[in-house]
């Protein structure tokens, strides 16, 4: 049937559209007038600058928005602290709407260094009280730590629970006077925005471990009995005897001074239940429908809630508690981490369950926590006594409930892939086309005769793959292999740290997984000769000073083979220096020009240009000086082309005998007198196997053929065809 008002109908649809655009097109208009709300404000000098030596700032990290602090005073050590703001973890929008913006630093251990508040637009601090009890208020952060629980409550408030900050499970914080829901809103940003940071790079129910938090299955809605929900894990119990409380504080000064549970050993002293009400098959049956649309009407945060009810001598809540607040008495943790479950003030009536309850809430924590209501949860109930009149001691216990509703009623998304997995998915592509780099090498070098024989096609086809190196492999794809890779191994090594953090540079463990391979085949030469960027841009400065005619210098080989010494000397140094002075060697690492040169590109101060630019000039005069006399990465590369297998370059009984054809024109000087190849210099360039194979070039094979004689790769000669 129509509508009896289509006309108005209709108009009313208008309206509706009109204000959603209009809503659309002025929420694009102020997008572009006023910043992001919720994205950091500040560079990595503005934090430098709130962060003195001996700490310094690292780069901020990819995977989650925070700034890596590490100290002179522990060079080794890896971060000894996190910055970041919490906008970028935590936006928790204040009575204004807008998130407030707090500068955190915590340090490894999860002790908060400072709290400094950025911005905030709540009006209580606008237009009433002011800025500086807020500022006030976060400096109370200061040397607490994440795995205590904050309360936060007015010095009347504190002075009446007693001395909760003996306690090193807990912490109470001095809140501000006409402002206890905006401070409310404050913890919650700067713990949330903390405990994500600890969560992801201090070991604190890591993320990347477990997986992505549990999502509750609606569709799971079967009517249960209270009992049926006991039985099956939906409700969580735990029952205290007077006598099991006894035995908890024996030892202790609480010891003896429960007259009533002494008198009644086997009475209840707590019977505690709770049930996770976001599962509507639990929330139903516990609160009814009715309650159960209530409650959830309420629940515009999406925080996660819970039924807890008591029995018994102890209740959950103390005589001072205030709905709305925490329970002084009860605490929420997972994994090692306490959750700020705060009261809903929503007193359930009717409860499908014990009829003998001195108390029944629902409690929630807030939905940007990080909980996983589908793994389990610790409920602790704290139990306090008190000996003595007049400034009584008291003493704490605590006894804890775990609890997790069963699996079926969740969808447990698959766990993430492993952060050094996801760095190898992200350079795919520069995967793939360098691992055809690398296959196409290994098929030139162990089939060299048809790339060499022409010297044309040689050149073409090394100045192309050099490109390759320079461009691709050095600028583009970082993947320039440095001694600070040989010397880093070391101290982690040392510091029994292993090497899993070459996992997350998947181009530099590609090129060293091929380099490790070409030892035992070829030795050194293929990577110095082949793929290294800086390498490769000092054959181009070469090429280009023989096109400029630039003159060559000579170093006779005597004197090349002794100053060849100094790649192996360097290397020495800057070992040692990794093992028993890391902070010197860290700047005598300098002495490879690699970080100037490749990996910034020359974009640096110019002291280190000028020496890398040094070093490349001197190439220009004495091919590869560098690379032959400084190189300490070059050392590595001689010592591990030790382990070379095979003779792979061929040689003749006439080479050097009396034929010295290629050691002329080895710009490596890398063929002895006698025509013996030494390999720990080779640079693997091919120019003498395409003078062995080419009868234009190879001296003996010129003057046997004027002889009417064929030389073979064996050497043995045979007249010439009708002799």
């Amino acid at each position: 049937m129509g509508s009896p008002f289509p006309v108005a109908s209709r108009s009313r649809a208008t309206a509706i559209a009109l204000i959603r655009f209009l809503s659309v097109f002025c929420l694009f208009l102020t997008s572009g007038i006023f910043p992001a709300a919720d994205a950091g404000e500040l560079s990595k000098a503005d934090i430098e600058r709130r962060f003195q030596p001996p700490l310094h700032v690292q780069e901020k990290l990819s995977q989650i928005p925070a700034w890596p602090l590490t100290s002179e005073l522990e060079p080794e050590g890896g971060p000894v602290g996190y910055v970041f703001e919490s906008i970028d973890l935590a936006p928790v929008p204040g009575f204004e709407g807008t998130p407030m913006n707090f500068l955190v630093s915590i340090d490894r251990k999860g002790n908060f260094l400072n709290v400094e508040l950025l911005r905030q637009h709540e009006p209580v601090f606008l237009g009433g009280l002011g800025e500086a009890p807020l500022r006030e208020f976060v400096t109370q952060y200061a040397g607490r730590n994440l795995k205590q629980q904050f309360l936060i409550a007015l010095n009347a408030a504190r002075n009446r629970s007693g001395p909760a900050d003996s306690r090193s499970d807990q912490t109470t914080l001095d809140g501000v006077a006409k402002a206890t829901a905006s401070v409310r809103i404050v913890n919650q940003t700067v713990l949330g925005a903390a405990l994500e940071v600890a969560r992801a790079k201090l070991g604190f129910a890591d993320r990347s471990q477990r997986g992505p938090a549990a999502q509750v299955r609606p569709e799971i809605d079967a009517p249960l009995t209270f009992a049926e929900m006991l039985n099956n894990g939906m409700v969580g119990h735990l029952r205290l005897s007077n006598a099991e409380v006894e035995k908890l504080f024996a030892g202790t000064d609480g010891a003896g001074i429960d007259e009533e549970g002494l008198a009644q050993p086997e009475a209840v002293f707590a019977d505690i239940y709770i049930a996770y009400l976001n599962t509507p098959s639990i929330g139903r049956a516990i609160l009814g429908e009715a309650q159960y649309q209530a409650a959830m009407a309420r629940n515009f945060e999406n925080r996660h809630l819970w039924w807890i009810g008591s029995a018994g001598r102890y209740p959950i809540v103390d005589d001072n508690f205030v709905p709305g607040g925490q329970s002084s008495r009860l605490r929420m943790a997972q994994d090692g981490l306490f959750l700020e479950l705060r009261d809903q003030g929503f007193d359930p009536t009717a409860i499908a369950g014990p009829l003998e309850l001195n108390t029944s809430r629902l409690f929630g924590v807030y939905a940007e926590a990080g909980l996983d209501p589908g793994r389990p949860l610790e409920l602790s109930l704290t139990i306090t006594r008190a000996k003595g009149m007049i400034l009584p001691t008291l003493t704490h216990q605590t006894v804890s409930l775990s609890y997790a509703p069963p699996a079926r009623l969740f969808i447990y998304p698959p766990a993430p892939l492993p952060e050094w997995l996801l760095a190898w998915q992200q350079r795919g592509l520069d995967l793939a086309i360098l691992s055809a780099a690398l296959i196409l090498l290994s098929v030139v070098l162990t089939r060299p005769r048809w790339i060499s024989i022409d010297a044309r096609r040689l050149k073409i086809f090394r100045l192309g793959f050099l490109s390759f190196t320079l461009l691709y492999v050095g600028w583009y794809a970082q993947g320039q292999l440095s001694i600070v890779q040989v010397t880093g191994a070391l101290k982690a090594l040392k510091a029994g740290q292993g090497l899993a953090s070459f996992l997350y540079d998947p181009i530099s463990l590609l090129l060293i997984a091929f380099t490790l391979f070409s030892f035992v085949i070829w030795g050194r030469g293929t990577f110095c000769g082949w793929l290294c960027p800086f390498g490769a841009l000092q054959e181009f400065v070469g090429w280009l000073a023989r096109r400029l005619h630039v003159p060559r210098l000579h170093i006779p080989l005597a004197l090349a083979k002794r100053l060849e010494g100094g790649r192996y000397l360097v290397l020495a140094v800057l070992v040692g220096a990794a093992l028993f002075l890391p902070r010197q060697g860290e700047s005598l690492n300098e002495i490879e020009p690699f970080k100037t040169a490749i990996t910034v590109g020359f974009d640096r101060n110019w002291p280190f240009v000028a020496y890398a630019a040094g070093l490349l000039l001197v190439g220009a005069f004495y091919y590869k000086f560098f690379c032959r006399f400084i190189c300490p990465l070059g050392g590595v590369m001689s010592l591990g082309g030790r382990l070379r297998r095979f003779d792979w370059l061929p040689r003749r009984a006439e080479c050097g005998k009396p034929c010295q054809s290629c050691k002329a024109k080895c710009a490596y000087d890398a063929i002895e007198p006698s025509g013996e190849i030494r390999y720990d210099a080779c640079f693997q360039c091919l120019d003498c196997v395409g003078i062995y194979h080419d009868a234009q070039r190879c001296t003996p094979i010129l003057l046997y053929e004027k002889k009417g004689m064929v030389l073979t790769p064996k050497g043995v000669m045979r007249g010439a065809a009708g002799d």
